[in-house]
């Protein structure tokens, strides 16, 4: 008899033509990690990260060869620009891309998002002019609004305990584009100088010297459209009319789920466009997640910038390739560290600690990057490629934390629009961080015998003064935890 009463009692209701029910099922066949589902993620991520930051290694030269700037200290500022308009773009469409998404499916935004990018990086390796590299690259980012979406992907195709290890390759998707993407750039941009046996001067790649990794990304992103077109609807789209089926149950749960539906329905209508603003684990993770997001990518234009800028203004002066190889030893890096030691630490210690031990480890450790500029060979190649590859692990462990408070503190049916609200508010610090660190790097070029810390000193300094503001936000009562 005790066999007889171990059957659940209810059983849950699937729609027959409902995508999102047949991804439910596929779930509670599941057996083991979907590895699957997990690089189909993975190399959708990828595809939108590679390109916003891919223009860092290359943007000086970039600027100077469009002769805009009358003098070098201020080449900074106008590559701050182009950094931003990404961005830009970006906070003026995530919460219409996510709401789109929430009511039109995850899928349809997830491909349009691959395909702007084929057409608007492409477009911006051929830039002829200063404007025409701020418009493309604001249309890129304007029409690129998957992140948000791809995030409730990934929280819906993963049964719940595998949840935490799909944001987490978000996050790390994200964070290896993120330098992946500047290395590409720094190895291929200039290929005739670098490579004048393969480019001559006079091909296509000669007279556009950015468009080579431009396109190595682009032709990327066209293989990830295609494979984008058999990924599953996750999104619930429910025939409340559908009797397919003629149990007396299913009748029953059917006209149940019918009647819940409406009633929720007229509830939320009232509601449905505060109570997003009024959930505060939702917005308070937002919050910090910008602080940090503005650091991180203040912080990666300036590493850039700082990196191949002459010596005698505090830089390394590196190449583009030299750069790309360390950006890309740092991927690699993260790659490792992100798949085989962030879960156990996560489960160990929580995504709010980890982000608290980061940020913390991160105020030394980037305050020591002015002091590399005094080393040089062996000493500074092994010096730069540690503190890079620390630094890179410490952000991306910070943001996947904040990625999974801001799943849970949402329902599915709000998860895109939620996202797209981050997407929004992360975007306009994103778009702060480029101007704002490109101005800053210049202002302190031109202060390199200042009594209280000269030239990069200070841009260091400024950036920690982010990183702890941020670090300290971690804490009650600011961010406040969802309730399980």
């Amino acid at each position: 008899m005790a066999e007889e009463y171990s059957a659940p009692l209810l059983k849950k209701k699937y729609y027959k033509d409902c995508s999102g029910c047949k991804v439910d099922q596929m779930k509670e066949l599941q057996h083991g990690i979907p590895f699957r589902e997990l690089v189909s993620i993975w190399i959708v991520v990828l595809c939108t990260a590679l390109p916003i930051s891919s223009l860092f290694p290359f943007l000086y030269f970039m600027i100077k060869d469009f002769q805009i700037a009358k003098r070098e200290e201020d080449i900074g500022s106008y590559a701050g620009y182009v950094g931003s308009a990404f961005m830009l773009g970006r906070a003026l469409t995530s919460v219409p891309w996510g709401i789109f998404a929430d009511r039109y499916g995850r899928k349809p935004v997830i491909i349009m998002g691959t395909i702007s990018v084929v057409i608007f990086n492409t477009l911006f390796g051929l830039s002829v002019n200063f404007w025409m590299a701020v418009i493309t690259r604001f249309l890129l980012g304007s029409m690129n609004g998957l992140l948000g979406p791809i995030k409730a992907y990934a929280v819906e195709i993963f049964r719940a305990e595998y949840q935490a290890l799909a944001l987490s390759s978000v996050s790390t998707s994200w964070g290896i584009g993120l330098i992946i993407g500047p290395a590409l750039g720094g190895y291929l941009a200039q290929p005739a100088e670098k490579y004048p046996n393969v480019f001559s001067k006079d091909s296509l790649f000669g007279r556009f010297p950015y468009f080579l990794p431009c396109l190595i990304i682009s032709l990327f992103a066209l293989a990830v459209t295609i494979a984008t077109c058999w990924l599953p609807e996750t999104l619930h789209k429910h025939d409340v009319n559908d009797r397919s089926s003629d149990n007396s149950y299913d009748a029953l749960e059917a006209a149940t789920h019918e009647s819940n539906t409406k009633e929720i329905t007229e509830k939320d209508e009232g509601r449905k466009s505060t109570s997003l603003l009024k959930n505060w684990p939702l917005m308070s993770s937002i919050i910090v997640y910008c602080v940090f997001s503005l650091h991180d990518m203040a912080y990666t234009e300036i590493f850039s910038l700082w990196a191949v800028s002459p010596r005698q203004f505090g830089g390394l002066s590196y190449s583009t390739e030299d750069v790309g190889q360390v950006l890309a030893i740092t991927g690699f890096s993260l790659l490792v560290f992100q798949f085989s030691v962030y879960p156990y630490v996560e489960r160990m210690l929580g995504p709010v600690m980890v982000a608290r031990i980061a940020s913390l480890l991160s105020i030394p450790l980037l305050q020591s990057y002015s002091c590399m500029a005094l080393l040089s060979g062996f000493a500074l190649g092994l010096a730069i490629n540690s503190a890079s590859i620390l630094k890179s692990l410490f952000s991306v462990s910070i943001v996947t934390g904040l990625f999974i408070l801001q799943n849970q503190a949402v329902e599915q049916h709000q998860r895109g629009a939620a996202n797209g609200i981050a997407m929004t508010a992360m975007s306009l610090f994103k778009a702060i961080g480029p101007a704002g660190g490109g101005a800053l790097f210049s202002w302190a070029e031109k202060r390199q015998d200042a009594p209280f810390l000269p030239g990069i000193q200070m841009v260091f300094f400024m950036l920690n003064v982010v990183q702890a503001t941020g670090m300290l936000m971690t804490f009650e009562p600011f961010l406040a935890q969802p309730r399980c």
